[in-house]
């Protein structure tokens, strides 16, 4: 089954750690200097905050697959959407080792569809998607968005 990602940049990760806590009732899953991330199961999301953005708000979307398989799908559907697609194998970002297709929905809000492969011990390692990456938080490689 999959689950719903959304990673949310904030200044002061403290603060907000305390805030989504309360809002949550439960503790992060993930607690880092700079990013906190919670596994929660009603709903059943994957909410992440960091510092690591110049803006604070909605950094991306996104959706965790189960496996490999149900990525792949994901990543089928992109493109038969006819979209403008990013796939990155063994990205490291967010603490974690990933499997990943990056896309811009129509209102240029970035969507990362990936499978969690293990973890890793620092934020960010994919040079690739660090240089191309914009303001973004994230690993978010730069897309083009499709115009019709």
């Amino acid at each position: 089954m999959k689950r719903f990602h959304v990673h949310v940049a904030v200044h002061d990760l403290q603060q907000s750690i305390r805030f989504y806590s309360a809002l949550f009732a439960a503790q992060p899953a993930v607690l880092k200097d700079d990013y906190a991330k919670w596994m929660l199961d009603d709903p059943r999301v994957n909410f992440a905050i960091s510092t690591r953005a110049n803006q604070a708000g909605l950094d991306h979307l996104g959706i965790q697959a189960e496996n490999g398989d149900e990525l792949e799908q994901i990543g089928t559907r992109l493109a038969q959407a006819d979209v403008s697609t990013a796939p990155q194998k063994g990205a490291s970002c967010c603490y974690a080792k990933s499997d990943k297709y990056w896309t811009i929905d129509p209102q240029g809000v970035a969507w990362e569809s990936f499978h969690t492969l293990d973890s890793v011990p620092v934020y960010g390692q994919d040079t690739r998607a660090r240089a191309e990456k914009s303001a973004s938080s994230c690993c978010v490689p730069r897309i083009e968005k499709e115009t019709a």
